[in-house]
């Protein structure tokens, strides 16, 4: 075989490590931060600071609010929204992997390249190709 092949499969192995590393490094630095934050917040809460400044940097206590439906009744929360005016706030989507696994069933239930009702104005269908990596 070709060194330059084996070559760029030791720099692909390599990176894809490093990139492995680096996001276990991010996950365990997210947490810190989380933890960090919230005792600090806790903290400038029970001193009733809502902000101050520190080596150039200005530190504020903000709030963000989360809304989400409850996942089992979301039937009822749409139909809510809907007859309540609030119907504009309801958005139709397909999620991708969704749709590119249903695309790929489709062709090899079918044996065409794509569906004839989805021609290429509607749908963009590719196919990339990589090297994948296994433990031996």
């Amino acid at each position: 075989m070709n060194e330059k092949i084996f070559e760029l499969a030791d720099e692909l192995s390599a990176l894809k490590a490093e990139k492995e590393e680096l996001d276990a490094k991010i996950k365990a630095l997210n947490a810190e931060i989380e933890s960090v934050d919230a005792k600090l917040t806790e903290a400038m809460t029970n001193a009733e600071v809502d902000k101050f400044t520190r080596n150039s940097n200005t530190y504020y206590l903000k709030s963000r609010l989360f809304a989400s439906p409850i996942a089992e009744r979301k039937p009822e929360f749409l139909k809510a929204l809907r007859d309540n005016d609030c119907g504009n706030l309801i958005t139709e989507q397909v999620n991708a992997n969704t749709l590119a696994s249903w695309v790929k069933e489709f062709n090899e239930a079918n044996g065409c390249e794509r569906p004839p009702f989805l021609p290429e104005e509607l749908l963009n269908i590719y196919t990339k190709v990589n090297v994948g990596i296994r433990k031996s």
